[in-house]
């Protein structure tokens, strides 16, 4: 150590050492060009340089050798005034450049810093993280971080060898952000926050919260993402859905895990990136007849074995499958096949990696400091505490960020229900009630519908869809009456109910008849959608196929004549990838769907019976107009339990025409079946899941005309011929329609 400064430089012993060792919370009191009366005196902080020169900017030519004024690396001068100035570090194998960090003044405005402190900063993945910029001509990038009970933060990353003592950051006390502009960064760099908490302790290196991207898993650094626009050619998309109802049109779903759709065996089992699922995926999807593809979490994860669900990246794709530019590119790609995006979005909770969110300064900054409110004990996890204005605004600006900057059509919420209840999987006594003493958790309320309003200011044609799994009411009842303010909440119920029906015998189905009619009683309380997700098909549950009884052919029919009703039942619908083959075996994410089940023509024929109740269900509005408008659905037969036949009508919007689904839950053939319909006529058979080309057994009835023969409370019907384990759908026209 050095017996003294030089007193020229202005800083004592403590102010020096507090900088090499890297303690100094307010680094450009003391770095940087500073006036001493009538002299200029430059410090700067480079561990481990030989010497440091100021270089004219204008000239080019080195003005000054700034002296040693500490061994671990201060280096302090005077000089006359430069209005502009670099600095030249010579490293001990190599000489560096660079304009000093310390130059410039303050970065944010103070709007900005008032807005993210209101929670109502919308744009702060535009404003806050690491944005490449010019700042006074000077390329580089602008860091900043929200650490308010931090004693120090510092950039750290490749371009200073990971040395948290090269780039102190400096607190804007207002709002309790960090924020250092380096010069001389651009895209790709990475990097991580040094932290020290409030009692000078370092903490693990932390990510950026507010990264847009990020390296590839195992690594878990943040990385600069360009600031150029992507070069969108979806207008008309945008455009075309800008103005209309979504909520009317057909809406059925190919639910997917990016990773595990396709792996490409002859390369390590890998995963195909965005690029290659834009070229093999979307015209797959297309082929199908899916109106949208909903991904499971993008956002970057962790661990791969949470399919997502445990992000910690709420701005950035995952680096697993390539660059934002890539993704917003496979986006692009969907719009101009005509298919919308849907993203898997989780505001409830994030893991407890030490370089993620969890006592991000030292303290229970994004979560709750009390476990009965901040620990997910089903998940092991922690809770966001959206008491905190910073923290309800980081994830509203998260969803704006996936629709405005990705142009992503639709976010689906995962796990409401465990944001919606304080008791949610927890016992008496290990729950703090709310302020009137009851289990609904407030903030959670208030947020969603925050939420929903901002999107739907913001983002007008954009849809969102709750997973919520209880009868909380109103979960898509809009905000000013009330409601959580939602378009669409999963079904959980129907799914539960219909699959617990599907499992058992149909010996015994008889007894459990209303398992399938009762998802009609409550069916439009809500807007609803039909999900047969990855959760059914995980885990020891099975595959969809598996659940069905009976031997192999049996199985098959089951599977065609559940798909059947489901297409019919009033609900958009929504099906998760492999369920469309009938694969045997439940889903593993660390392994492709079982493409080669299609060289067998009774998985193919599966495949082409989705691929066409997909375009029924597209094309004929009876079959969706009833999704949500109880004037499109009647039951033209719900109570023959003893025959575990269900028959449901579906009416256009205009009554020009309407579908009969017929539903034969028992393998015995039905002969001479008859059932009362509410128009005479003819009735052609549209679709039967019996159909030779599905691989069944190809009974059936072309077509059927009207008796004068009442049956269920009609003057007329029509006498049918009931394949075994099968759904038909037979059409009426007005004529001239």
């Amino acid at each position: 150590m050095l017996e003294r400064l030089d007193p020229m430089t202005g800083i004592d012993r403590s102010a020096a050492d507090a900088l090499v060792e890297g303690r100094h919370g307010d680094p450009f009191a003391v770095l940087g060009r500073h006036h001493l009366g009538d002299l200029t005196v430059i410090r700067a902080l480079y561990p481990g340089a030989v010497s440091v020169e100021v270089v004219d900017t204008e000239s080019g030519a080195a003005v000054k050798r700034l002296d040693p004024a500490h061994p671990g690396g201060l280096f302090a001068g005077t000089l006359p005034g430069l209005s502009r100035y670099r600095l030249r570090i010579q490293w001990p194998d190599a000489v560096q450049e660079t304009e000093d960090p310390y130059a410039f003044g303050l970065l944010l405005g103070e709007l900005d810093l008032h807005l993210f402190s209101q929670g109502t900063h919308y744009e702060m993945g535009r404003v806050f993280g690491a944005r490449p910029m010019r700042v006074d001509g000077i390329s580089g990038v602008r860091f900043s971080v929200w650490a308010p009970n931090a004693r120090r933060v510092s950039v750290v990353g490749d371009f200073n060898s990971w040395d948290g003592r090269r780039h102190p950051m400096r607190l804007r006390a207002s709002a309790g952000v960090w924020e250092l502009f380096i010069p001389r960064l651009g895209k790709g760099e990475r990097y991580k926050f040094e932290i020290l908490d409030a009692n000078g302790t370092p903490l693990p290196q932390k990510a950026d919260p507010l990264a847009r991207a990020a390296e590839a898993a195992p690594g878990t650094a943040s990385v600069v993402a360009s600031a150029d626009p992507f070069p969108w050619t979806d207008g008309d998309w945008l455009s075309r859905h800008h103005g209309e109802d979504r909520l009317t049109q057909p809406i059925s779903i190919y639910e997917l895990h990016a990773g595990s759709w396709l792996r490409i065996s002859e390369d390590g089992n890998r995963m195909l990136d965005w690029v290659e699922l834009s070229q093999r995926l979307i015209p797959y999807v297309v082929k199908m007849g899916f109106t949208h593809i909903e991904l499971l979490p993008i956002m970057e994860h962790p661990f791969g074995g949470s399919w997502g669900y445990q992000p910690l990246g709420l701005f950035a794709p995952t680096g697993r499958h390539g660059t934002p530019e890539d993704f917003a590119y496979f986006i692009d790609r969907c719009h101009a096949s005509g298919i919308g995006v849907i993203l898997d979005w989780v505001p409830a909770h994030f893991p407890t990696d030490v370089w993620g969110l969890a006592r991000f300064d030292g303290t229970a900054l994004y979560e709750h400091e009390d476990p009965r409110e901040g620990f997910h004990r089903d998940w092991n996890t922690l809770i966001y505490n959206l008491g905190r204005n910073e923290v309800k605004g980081f994830l509203i600006a998260s969803a704006l960020h996936w629709l405005e900057e990705f142009h992503v059509d639709a976010l689906r919420v995962d796990a409401v229900a465990s944001m919606l209840y304080r008791d949610y999987s927890r016992n008496d006594g290990e729950w703090i009630p709310n302020r009137y003493g009851g289990r609904e958790n407030l903030e959670s309320v208030e947020f969603f519908k925050h939420l929903n309003s901002i999107i739907r200011t913001r983002c007008p044609a954009a849809l969102t869809m709750a997973e919520e799994s209880t009868a909380w009411p109103g979960v898509t009842r809009p905000t000013e009456e009330g409601g959580l303010g939602f378009d669409f909440k999963w079904n959980m119920g129907w799914m539960h109910d219909s699959l617990h029906y599907m499992q058992e015998d149909p010996v015994y189905r008889r007894y459990h008849h209303g398992s399938m009619t009762f998802g009609m009683v409550y069916a439009y309380s809500e807007r609803f959608i039909l999900p047969i997700s990855h959760d059914e098909v995980v885990h020891g549950k099975g595959s969809l196929l598996g659940k069905m009884p009976g031997d192999d052919w049996q199985k098959r029919a089951n599977l065609r004549a559940y798909f059947g009703f489901m297409w019919a039942h009033p609900g958009k619908k929504l099906l998760f990838m492999g369920s469309e083959l009938g694969q045997h075996a439940e889903w593993n994410h660390d392994a492709s769907v079982h493409w080669d089940l299609l060289d067998d023509p009774a998985h193919a024929g599966l495949q082409r019976l989705l691929a066409d109740l997909n375009r029924l269900y597209t094309s004929e509005n009876a079959l969706h107009f009833g999704d949500l408008d109880p004037q499109g659905f009647e039951w033209a037969s719900a109570d023959d339990a003893e025959n575990s036949i269900f028959a449901m009508l579906r009416y256009s919007a205009d009554r020009t025409s309407i579908v009969l689904a017929v539903s034969n839950m028992t393998p015995v053939p039905r002969q001479n079946y008859r059932l009362g319909v509410p128009e005479a006529g003819c009735w052609r058979e549209v679709f039967n899941s019996d159909a030779a080309i599905y691989g069944g057994g190809n009974l059936g009835n072309v077509e059927a005309w009207t008796e004068d023969h009442p049956a269920h409370g009609r003057p007329q019907s029509l006498s049918l011929t009931l394949p075994p384990l099968s759904t038909l759908y037979l059409i009426w026209r007005r004529e001239g329609s």
